[in-house]
Order: C-alpha cells, then structure tokens, then sequence
C-alpha cells in the first residue's frame, strides 16, 4: 500500500463500569455497559466498518467491551490486547498507533477516557458538519465512538491530520 492510502481510525471507549472493590484494572462492566457495548457493535456493522486490526486495552472493562461488540460484526478482526493502553497518555497512544504496520488500513483502539476523548480531539484537524463540538461537550461517554479518516502511513500520524467523519454515543 502506498503512504498516500486512506486510513480509518475507530476510537471505543470502553463501556459503563462497576465501581467495585477490585482493583481499577479489573472493574467489570455494569449492566448498563453490557447492554451498550452490544449496540455500539451494531452501529458499526451498520456503518460497514469492520477494522483490520483491533488493538484492546488490557482492562476487565474493555476486553468484555470488546467481546460483546465484536460480536455483531459480520467478522471478527485480528485482536491484539495491548497493555500500554491502559492509563495511556496522549502522546503513548499517538506512539503506538505510529507502530502499526501500513498494511492495516482500518485500526481499532478500544481503551479509556481521558487519552481515547484526547486522541480524538487531537488527531481531528477537520471534522464533517457539528461532530467536533459535539464530541468535546459530550465528553465522550462510555461504548462512545469516534471515526476518523486520514491518508499516509500509520508512522505519519499526528496532532490534527485527521478529519472526524462519525461520532456516536450510545444515550443521544
């Protein structure tokens, strides 16, 4: 693939957690997120989007994000469960999708707010219609998405060369 390719990036914010006794890393989802997570699955298979590759905190609460979405696509990805998204600064999470090999055109990243909202807002230099301030007031709520395109390799990628074109939260 050429470095000028279009790419896509699709942003999950994991889904509604329990606060419990466990530690953070190992909060399950509430049932609210059980019953979102799914959906969120849905609207993406209805979007036509099903990534190449998705890269998946470590977490309790994404991965069973991740487990019931992926289900309601019409197939499942390459899943790697990546623990430096877990807690990840802005500028981690830009290092590691610099990481990923150009032969992925559409990337999934399934993690944590404040770095997914961050990660958003920062590789977003245009967006379609209202969805940027959209975006920034709603704050991103959980089993939220964020779709970005932009074009050139995943080791070009930086603050504002992307272009918001969906962004959807599961309670609108």
């Amino acid at each position: 693939m050429s470095a000028d390719t279009p790419r896509r990036i699709v942003l999950l914010r994991h889904a509604k957690a329990e606060w419990s006794e466990t530690s953070d890393h190992e909060r399950p989802l509430a049932e609210r997120g059980r019953k979102d997570a799914p959906v969120a699955g849905r609207w993406l298979a209805g979007a036509g989007i099903t990534p190449d590759l998705t890269l998946c905190s470590t977490s309790a609460r994404t991965r069973e994000t991740w487990k019931l979405a992926v289900h309601e696509l019409p197939q499942r990805p390459k899943t790697v469960y990546e623990e430096r998204i877990y807690e990840a600064s802005l500028g981690e999470l830009i290092a590691l999708l610099n990481e990923t090999s150009d032969d992925v055109t559409d990337l999934m990243l399934v993690g944590h707010n404040p770095g997914v909202h961050a990660l958003a807002d920062a590789l977003s230099g245009d967006a379609e219609g209202d969805l940027l301030p959209r975006m920034n007031r709603s704050g991103f709520p959980t089993a939220s998405l964020a779709v970005l395109s932009f074009s050139g390799s995943w080791k070009s990628l930086e603050h504002g060369v992307g272009r918001l074109v969906a962004y959807w939260t599961p309670h609108e």
